[in-house]
Parts: C-alpha cells; sequence; structure tokens
C-alpha cells in the first residue's frame, strides 16, 4: 500500500536530512514489562498501516509512504536508565535532533527512561506523519494494550489521498478545482518571484522550558473563564502576547500563530486517523485596550477568523502548490521571522491514569522543533486537572533569559487576573 505526501507532509519532511520531530512524554509508575511494549507497539502498527511506511522516492523525486511489512520494520525502542525526575528533559532534546531514517525503519520510535518504580516514555514521531490529536490517540491505544494486551483497538481506513477527506461534492466542483487551482498557480508564481537571501537565522542553542499549575489554580483559570465568557486557549493566548511585548519590548511582534485541529471543520477525519495536516489563525494584541477587553476582543477575533476557515479549499490550492515546494520551504527556512511563537493548547486530555498494574502520574505537554524558522513554540495541555505548559525556543530566536521571563510573566499575569475577585472584573467590563 502506498500513497504520494502531501503538499503540507512533503513541507515538512523536507529531503528527509533534518529532523522535525514531536515528542510526546508521559510518566508512568508502576512495573511495565518490555516484551509488554513491544507487542503492544506491534498491535497499534497493525491497527495504523502508516506506522509500518518507510518513505520512498519516485523518478520525479516525489516522495510516498509505501508501508512495510516485513518482521524487521518495528517501531524502535531505545531503552536508557533514569538518573533523575529530570532526565527525560535531557532525552526530549536528544530526540528533538536525531533524525529519522525512513528507508529503514518507521516515522515513530519510543525512548524508555526506565526507573525502578517510576519511569517516563517518550513517543517520538516525524512531524509529517501526524499532528497532536493523532499522537494522543495512539496514546490511548497503547496504555489500554499494556494494561491488556486483549484490548480490541480496532483497525484504521487510512487516508491514501485528498479524495479521502475532501467531500466529492466539493473536489468535483468546476468551480472550485478552478478556483483554487489558479490561488495555487498564483502562490506558485509569488513564491518563485519573490527574493530571498539564503543566509538562515543562527538558531544556536535549542532549549526548554516547563511549568506545571497545580489542580486548585487550574479549577479556577477554567471557572474565571467560563464566568467571563472567553475560553481558556485565547485567555492564555492574550497572557502569551502580553509576556512577550513587556519582556521583548520593541523586538515582539504583537502576533502569535495559533494550529486549529482540521477535525473541528472536517468530521471525514477521526481523532485516530494518521494525519499531519492543520490548519492556521493568527492573532495581535490591541494595545489601545486593558487585558480582559483585549481577551474578549480575541475572542471575537478567534471566533471570525474560525468561522472563515476552509480546509477543503486551502487542501485543493496547497496540493496546486507542488511545483514551488522548494521556494516555500526557503520562504520559511530563510525569510524574516514575523511572529512572536508559535502556541497552541491541547486542551483537556481525556485518557484515564488509573491502570490494573501502573498509573498514569501525568502526560506532559509535548514539544516540537523543526528546521523551518523560528523554532519558538509554547504548547499547554491539561491532564488530571493539572495544566502543564512546554516552552521550546532557540537562543538565535529568543534568548534563554529572555524566555525565561516570559515564562515568570506568563504565570504571573494569570494569577494577577485570575485571583481578582471576579465580580469585580465583570462589573468594570
Amino acid at each position: 500500500m502506498k500513497r504520494k505526501l502531501l503538499f503540507g507532509e512533503r513541507m515538512l519532511y523536507g529531503d528527509g536530512k533534518s529532523p522535525f520531530n514531536i515528542v510526546i512524554p508521559f510518566k508512568i509508575r508502576g512495573e511495565i514489562k518490555e516484551d509488554d511494549l513491544r507487542f503492544a507497539l506491534f498491535k497499534i502498527q497493525k491497527k495504523h498501516p502508516w506506522l509500518t511506511a518507510a518513505i520512498r522516492f519516485d523518478e520525479d523525486k516525489r516522495p510516498w509512504f509505501v508501508t512495510n511489512l516485513t518482521e524487521n520494520f518495528r517501531i524502535p525502542i531505545r531503552i536508557v536508565d533514569r538518573l533523575n525526575d529530570e532526565h527525560w528533559e535531557e532525552e526530549s532534546t536528544y530526540e528533538w535532533k536525531t533524525v529519522f531514517d525512513a528507508s529503514i525503519a518507521p516515522l515513530c520510535r519510543i525512548t524508555w527512561v526506565k526507573g525502578k518504580e517510576v519511569s517516563e516514555f517518550l513517543m517520538v514521531y516525524h512531524h509529517c506523519l501526524c499532528d497532536g490529536t493523532s499522537a494522543l490517540s495512539i496514546l490511548t491505544e497503547l496504555l489500554q494494550l499494556l494494561d491488556n494486551p486483549d484490548t480490541d483497538i480496532g483497525k484504521e481506513i487510512p487516508i491514501m489521498s485528498v479524495k479521502d477527506v475532501i467531500p466529492k461534492k466539493v473536489l468535483n466542483s468546476y468551480r472550485n478545482r478552478t478556483k483554487n487551482g489558479l490561488i495555487g498557480k498564483i502562490a506558485t508564481l509569488a513564491l518563485w518571484i519573490i527574493p530571498i537571501k539564503k543566509i538562515a537565522v543562527e538558531r544556536k542553542k535549542d532549549f526548554m522550558l516547563r511549568w506545571k499549575f497545580d489542580q486548585d489554580f487550574t479549577t479556577q483559570i477554567i471557572q474565571f473563564c467560563k464566568a467571563n465568557q472567553f475560553t481558556v486557549n485565547t485567555l492564555l493566548s492574550a497572557a502569551v502576547l502580553t509576556a512577550f511585548k513587556e519582556v521583548r519590548k520593541e523586538k515582539a511582534f504583537n502576533k502569535i500563530s495559533l494550529p486549529v485541529d482540521i477535525r473541528n471543520f472536517n468530521p471525514i477525519i477521526k481523532k485516530d486517523h494518521i494525519f499531519a495536516f492543520g490548519l492556521m489563525i493568527v492573532l495581535s494584541l490591541l494595545p489601545e485596550k486593558d487585558f480582559i477587553d483585549n481577551v474578549k476582543a480575541l475572542q471575537k477575533d478567534v471566533n471570525d477568523k474560525s468561522a472563515k476557515l476552509n480546509p477543503y479549499s486551502l487542501m485543493m490550492m496547497m496540493e496546486a502548490c507542488h511545483p514551488a515546494l522548494k521556494n516555500f520551504t526557503n520562504f520559511l527556512k530563510y525569510g524574516k521571522s514575523s511572529n512572536d511563537c508559535m502556541f497552541s493548547n491541547l486542551g483537556k486530555i481525556d485518557i484515564e491514569y488509573q491502570y490494573q498494574n501502573f498509573e498514569v502520574e501525568t502526560i506532559f505537554s509535548p514539544s516540537v522543533m523543526g528546521p523551518l524558522g523560528n523554532t519558538t513554540t509554547m504548547i499547554a495541555s491539561t491532564y488530571r486537572n493539572q495544566m502543564d505548559f512546554t516552552f521550546v525556543a532557540s537562543e538565535g530566536y529568543v534568548p534563554f533569559v529572555e524566555a525565561e521571563a516570559i515564562k515568570e510573566k506568563v504565570i504571573a499575569i494569570l494569577k494577577e487576573q485570575v485571583e481578582k475577585p471576579i465580580e469585580i472584573l465583570t462589573a468594570t467590563a
């Protein structure tokens, strides 16, 4: 079984020589047997065909996912002895830099930071293979199988082309094909014309900052947002934008990119589909407004922009841009940074924590590091009613001391706003 990589997947994969890796860490208390882990991964590969896929290039140098069912084409496991509670963070940074050789192994691997009573596991994916939603779906299956190897996790009907994710009525529409094809050709032409100096920003050292809110403060944040009729995601976005502005001052762009799960707009794509295509909206603060008014203005902006997102048109347009892939990649890699960071809130992670032989003590927010321009990324998630943050960046884009100050400022802003009496806020809004 095989299929061509879509435009977005090709962009993320590049030439296959640079890592663009997602790391999903989780912590287990209890005994896990290596044989059980290998069997669980075997069953997961049987469900998801693209987890058995290598990447092959055709005569036109176009990459294809090609399933490989040989016995040795299994998800590899690397086991290291656990040194301390922070050891997994060091292994995460190692995994960012480790290239997948898609000719001999799947685009997924496991690092097991193995302790006697507690272990951390890192599920590592090449970003061209899947997004956060599908990765967390696979994590759910892995935990179920570790708990009970006989669990039926079903069988994925894989996405074979855009025809599987765009309704026939939309795809076969002459108007849609003409319009999106034309936009794609115009974008291709523009990318050919735009001059780009091929001098990349020196990334210097990559790093990661982490923090977590306890259950009480997490609950306070959720209740605060409900009382003021905006989402947690919007509140966090405003806090991140404000923190960048206050710390970086004139070096701040007042702009963050928010990935949007395509599944919210396209019910054809299921949570457990191996799929990497995402949508994006961009947010900025209004300088004349105070913080709470800005959050409300951002919420309206989010609602308006989300309502205008059209995943079908975007996919059709991007598929017309394959001839400009190299130019588009160069534009991202060498062009000047224009936003502060990418901010992603995965929201509540609905995965059980208590199993027969082990407990999932925590699921940390994922981290991602890639070669296409500004690496600055903040990811939030909530598991067991504790909000968790991962902030990754490179010294060439955001100095470590500034990143630490941004982290502290985000925390301070949220505490300042949430711990105010709600009655005062709603009365003066």
